[in-house]
């Protein structure tokens, strides 16, 4: 209900959007010349389209569209896909689903092995004549063999009988298929079916899986039907065509090439392998399929006649099927469905969101950590991480000693203590916890450290040639290796908690700081720096009021690089080792094939990193407005 709600206002967001879009046009400046960047300002309704339209087609294409509108849809293609699975071995006999019959293609694909095998027998040098012999003697026997089952006048009764018996069955199945009184089900396969009803989940309650056992009248047809067919094909594929004729020669073969087989010895490896793939060819005609060409003519008639009402009795079934199942549909293997498409690896919206609101709860969290939630922390913790144990320890005199009594009274240096180490009563506050805060501040950290320590050393790079020859090399050594070359290395020294990571993070956003800051600083215009040496300025002005602002374009854009940079790092990082974070959730569900979550990781990373570019533009605007009007 909900999803369909949300499709509906996806359409009319979009269509809307185009619309007023459209209007918005006529009233604008038609002076306005190409590459004007003012063109390109607002826009907040394209956004809306863009974003609808992302939504739109993730609906439709995990067929959560299909899921809200008929939610009983997947059970029902599940009934035919049944049906299909089968007749399709024997479709499979006849040139429905092939160009040619089954019994011609193996005895044309054989024939063809059969003389491949004496060619290459009598080019052989490394065999003996008497083994070339027994070789093409045994080949030429087999092609000698395949008559007797192409033959009419070896064909047995029974075997006749079996098959006119299918193929009857086949067409009271076709009779009463498309009867609305058809499967006439007892009371008791009623009431044991309403039980089994009662028990099964919906479509998407167990993940991928479709709910097997039919919901609805049509699906409870297809489904007495693919049982009847199942039976049909087992009896068929059992009644061989191995009548006495082809018993006894395909018997002296096998005693042939058994006898063969085994008075060679170890070291008689290519004998091995010859004999060995003649008995293969041999098997092959054994499990075969091979009737004379006239004797399925009326199975195959009854075949085409029920595939032909079974996709008629479809109906709107089909229609479902075509128009919202894009580019896959259900199938099935034995008694079980499975979404075979988009929708088996692209998660459908409502059990992504409706398992991403499990996660956030601590009751349920992913490895009993909540992917966002908080807990309640003294405010005394934090004064103790904030301040450092040695201010305490500079204050003059000792600690306090116990007494003989004893006692231990506290002094000042000891109440000090107390504070810059958290060991006080006082108030507690909420403070964010779970996977998506710990990656969050891993990379908020890594950046900050990055600009904190990268910005001045680039702006002294680009002003000093000392700091450029001196620093430079170092950078480039190692900016060009990849983050994941580093991350074996830094988890190893620093070990696998947040230590580690972060300082991963600022090795990756340090060097992008100083490319960026170093550029800015280099590129400021010349005249400007002279314009402030008249003015009196001093070294630590031009600095502050000229390098630093004409640099802050290049810095900000370094900015937003590194998030990005920062960002594929730390899920790399946590990837490799770590206890929580986006990237151990992606990891431990990829192990799992947990297909929503890893979506859900990918949606959190990509709202992340959006938060972090969208703040990163909004200081831009702020700090940088003259940019692009110069």
């Amino acid at each position: 209900m909900i999803t369909g709600i949300v499709t509906f206002l996806t359409i009319v967001a979009i269509i809307g959007s185009i619309l007023y879009g459209r209007r918005l046009i006529k009233t604008e400046k038609t002076d306005a010349v190409f590459g004007n960047p003012e063109k390109a300002k607002g826009g907040i309704h394209w956004v809306v389209v863009g974003s609808s339209f992302l939504l739109l087609s993730w609906l439709y294409y995990s067929w959560d569209i299909a899921k809200s509108l008929y939610p009983k849809s997947a059970n029902e293609l599940c009934q035919v896909a049944k049906v299909t699975e089968s007749l399709l071995s024997l479709k499979y006999l006849f040139p429905i689903e092939e160009r040619q019959h089954k019994s011609t293609a193996v005895i044309e694909r054989e024939t063809v092995n059969i003389a491949t095998y004496i060619s290459d027998i009598k080019n052989d040098s490394d065999l003996k004549n008497q083994d070339k012999e027994k070789f093409i003697g045994i080949l030429n026997k087999t092609q000698a063999m395949l008559p007797s089952l192409t033959n009419e006048k070896y064909l047995e009764s029974e075997t006749v009988s079996i098959v006119d018996e299918l193929t009857v069955r086949i067409n009271e199945l076709t009779e009463k298929f498309p009867k609305d009184s058809y499967p006439s089900l007892s009371e008791e396969e009623k009431s044991k079916r309403t039980e089994s009803l009662k028990k099964q989940q919906g479509w998407g309650a167990t993940g991928m899986e479709v709910p097997p056992i039919p919901e609805t009248k049509v699906g409870l047809k297809f489904h007495a039907a693919s049982q009847e067919l199942a039976a049909i094909s087992d009896e068929f594929f059992e009644a061989r065509n191995h009548n006495p004729e082809y018993l006894k020669k395909s018997g002296e073969i096998f005693d042939e090439i058994k006898e063969y087989k085994d008075g060679l010895n170890e070291s008689q490896e290519l004998e091995t392998r010859y004999i060995k793939e003649i008995k293969k060819l041999n098997q092959r005609i054994e499990y075969a399929s091979i009737f004379p060409p006239s004797t399925l003519i009326g199975l195959e008639k009854s075949i085409r006649a029920f595939d032909k009402v079974q996709r008629d009795e479809q109906g709107s079934i089909r229609t479902k099927d075509i128009f919202l199942f894009p580019a896959g549909t259900i199938v099935a293997s034995g008694p079980t469905c499975a979404e075979d498409g988009p929708g088996r690896w692209l998660p459908k919206p409502s059990d992504t969101f409706r398992i991403f609101g499990d996660l956030l709860k601590p009751s349920v969290g992913f490895k009993m950590v909540p992917m966002l939630w908080y807990e309640m922390m003294g405010v005394n913790r934090i004064v103790g991480f904030i301040l450092p144990d040695w201010i305490a320890d500079i204050l003059p005199g000792k600690y306090p000693v116990h007494t003989s009594d004893a006692k231990v009274e506290p002094n000042f240096k000891s109440k000090v203590l107390n504070v810059v180490t958290g060991e006080f009563e006082t108030f507690k506050i909420p403070v964010p916890s779970g996977h998506i805060w710990d990656s969050f501040l891993r990379v908020f950290l890594g950046l900050m450290l990055g600009i904190i320590f990268g910005v001045p050393l680039g702006i002294f790079m680009g002003l000093n040639r000392f700091a450029k020859g001196f620093f430079d090399p170092l950078v480039e050594l190692y900016r060009p290796v990849p983050p994941l070359a580093w991350a074996p290395l830094v988890i190893t020294v620093f070990g696998i908690d947040n230590v580690g990571k972060v300082f991963l993070l600022f090795m990756v956003a340090f060097s992008i700081m100083i490319i960026s800051a170093r550029a800015g600083a280099s590129g400021t215009h010349l005249s400007k720096i002279h314009a402030a040496h008249s003015l009196g300025a001093s070294k630590w002005q031009i600095i502050r009021e000229v390098i630093f602002p004409n640099s802050l374009p290049e810095i900000l854009t370094g900015i937003r690089v590194a998030v990005g940079m920062c960002w594929g790092t730390l899920v790399a990082a946590e990837f490799l080792a770590g206890t929580t974070g986006i990237g151990f959730v992606e990891n431990v569900a990829r192990k799992y094939m947990q297909y929503e979550v890893i979506w859900i990781t990918i949606f959190v990373m990509g709202m992340l990193g959006l938060i972090f570019d969208v703040t990163i533009r909004k200081i831009i605007d702020k700090t940088i407005p003259w940019r692009g009007k110069g």
